[in-house]
């Protein structure tokens, strides 16, 4: 019925509450057999029709119930009416839809009209119970409606936060997918140019290590095909691939590509290695990769040394060169410090970056989280 038009609904309870008001009148009277006086008709009509106007003006509905009910006894001839539904009706619709104090005074009108009226004190206690007990509904459906609302407007709120928070969580998925694209990219293509600049100056002179640098620039350009079909298979689930990404575990086999790409790496590694949180796992080798990237693009370095320590809470990763700045001319995406520093704090670490201390050189340091022993 709520998805019936409001007056439609209305009309209907109207002329159903007038066939049950004008049902004691349509017998005659049993004791002379004499038809009801039409008044009786008239009142019952008039009780009864406004109605179809009750949720647009509460409390006049009431009020012309009450009124024409009020008037049914002027005449002496009309059957009994027990109950008069139509006020009824009224009472619960102002008790539902009315505020404070219309609903109170109109419930307090309605108390005093029906003693001042009725002729013994049954028949006005059975009006009072009945008034109070359909006052009674009509607050507790409006508690209902209200109920509900506020429900469905959480339920509202919180799917809009819900979609909100899905369209930042994709967002940073993007972000991350485009920093390891950078990554991969920058640094294959690094290791790549390197190689093809030396290939050229030993192709006479020494065709192994020739044969050696194309070798290692189609191993790169396969490696980096194969992290990057990893990385679109996440915008594409289901043709995903399930080899997993690379993580601290592959940092040696990292030191060794770079190492064929001409500059020299060490790896090393001190303490008991403890569990990372799979991002960081991650993190820790694509800040590894940028760091050596860089310096392969921009230190003009002979060597570069990654050592990691894990200590008890989290695991040190410094990765230093020898270099002095000369490098190969690269071009610079210009985000590369900025990106270790940004993957290290998203899963809950620090990154610094700047000349070694020790001697020429730059060092970057990396201090993450780990999960457990």
């Amino acid at each position: 019925m709520r998805a019936l038009p409001t007056p439609l609904v209305d009309g209907a309870l109207a002329a159903v509450i007038v066939l049950v008001q004008m049902w004691p009148l349509l017998a005659a009277d049993e004791r002379t057999g004499v038809p009801w006086d039409w008044w009786g008709y008239l009142v019952v009509v008039a009780a009864s029709v406004p109605l179809a106007w009750r949720r647009r003006a509460p409390a006049v509905v009431l009020v012309a119930t009450l009124c024409a009910g009020a008037l049914y006894d002027l005449a002496d001839h009309v059957a009994r009416q027990p109950i008069w539904y139509g006020a009824l009706v009224a009472i619960y619709t102002v008790a539902s839809r009315s505020d404070r104090r219309l609903r109170l005074t109109m419930l307090a009108f309605t108390i005093a009209g029906g003693l001042a009226t009725v002729g013994s004190s049954e028949t006005a206690l059975r009006g009072v119970v009945l008034f109070v007990a359909a006052y009674a509904i009509g607050r507790a459906a409006a508690i209902s409606r209200a109920h509900a609302a506020a429900l469905e407007e959480r339920a509202e709120r919180l799917e809009r936060e819900r979609r909100m928070e899905a369209e930042r969580a994709a967002e940073r998925e993007r972000a991350r997918i485009a920093r390891d694209m950078h990554d991969i990219l920058a640094h294959a293509v690094s290791l790549m140019v390197v190689q093809a600049e030396a290939g050229p100056v030993v192709v006479r002179s020494d065709p192994a290590r020739a044969e050696a640098a194309f070798d290692a620039i189609a191993a790169t350009g396969r490696d980096a095909m194969g992290q990057l079909r990893r990385m679109l298979g996440l915008l594409k689930e289901d043709e995903a691939p399930r080899t997993p990404q690379p993580t601290v575990d592959d940092l040696p086999a990292l030191a060794g590509q770079v190492s064929n790409a001409g500059l020299a790496v060490g790896f090393s590694a001190s303490g008991a290695p403890r569990t990372l949180a799979p991002d960081c796992a991650v993190a820790a080798y694509r800040i590894t990769q940028e760091a050596l990237t860089n310096t392969v693009k921009h230190a003009g370095a002979r060597h570069a040394d990654i050592r990691l320590a894990w200590e008890d809470h989290h695991l040190l990763i410094d990765i230093t060169d020898d270099g002095r700045g000369s490098g190969h001319g690269l071009p610079s995406g210009g985000n590369g410090l900025i990106g270790i520093r940004e993957r290290a704090a998203a899963c809950g670490g620090t990154a610094t970056a700047g000349p070694r201390p020790d001697g020429p050189g730059f060092l970057v340091s990396v201090r993450l989280p780990v999960a457990g022993p």
